[in-house]
């Protein structure tokens, strides 16, 4: 490729490829400990509670959808992921929290608890990869390589469309989440 001359579109297409095809095989491994992790569930016949289970499965929601975004983002190069990254975010810190809570109740063993953290980092590190696809392909297609500068840039809209997101996807993924809480609390 170095010896052809390329046009800007297919330059931006190689180097799309280029920057984001680490992050997509870094999605398919924590794909895989996730997968060992169910493994590691179902040969010890381990269950989390119906609480855990029901908070994880907002969380996976949520990354699933941070997943097809990505995947669309970088199809048909469109659109941010970085709110829904946030409550990603959001959500495995407060996961982590209620499992602390019900570990110091007795409702949960420890063992549980470093099959969760494993999950939530799994989770986590999948939606920070959709982060660096997203943002690569806003990169490419304005010539720029500066991913810290963007991420505040979306952060500083003047019509603060990034803050309005971010509060649909919180009321979406967190509203709930924080009325169990208070509840459970």
């Amino acid at each position: 490729l170095n010896n052809k001359n390329l046009s800007e579109r297919d330059s931006h297409s190689v180097s799309t490829m280029l920057h984001c095809i680490g992050d997509f095989e870094r999605i398919s491994d924590h794909a895989v400990n996730i997968m060992e992790s169910a493994q590691e569930l179902h040969e010890k016949k381990l269950t989390f509670s119906a609480q855990a289970r029901n908070e994880l499965q907002v969380l996976i929601a949520a990354v699933s959808r941070i997943v097809d975004t990505a995947y669309q983002i970088f199809d048909k190069q469109t659109e941010d992921v970085e709110p829904l990254e946030e409550i990603v975010d959001e959500l495995s810190k407060e996961l982590k929290r209620r499992h602390i809570n019900r570990l110091r109740s007795g409702e949960c063993t420890i063992e549980m608890g470093f099959i969760l953290t494993d999950l939530l980092t799994s989770l986590e590190r999948i939606a920070d990869h959709c982060s660096n696809i997203s943002v690569c392909i806003t990169q490419v297609r304005e010539n720029l390589y500066d991913t810290h500068s963007h991420l505040e840039s979306l952060k500083s809209e003047p019509d603060d469309s990034y803050f309005n997101r971010l509060e649909e996807l919180q009321k979406e993924y967190l509203q709930g989440s924080r009325t169990e809480r208070n509840y459970a609390e």
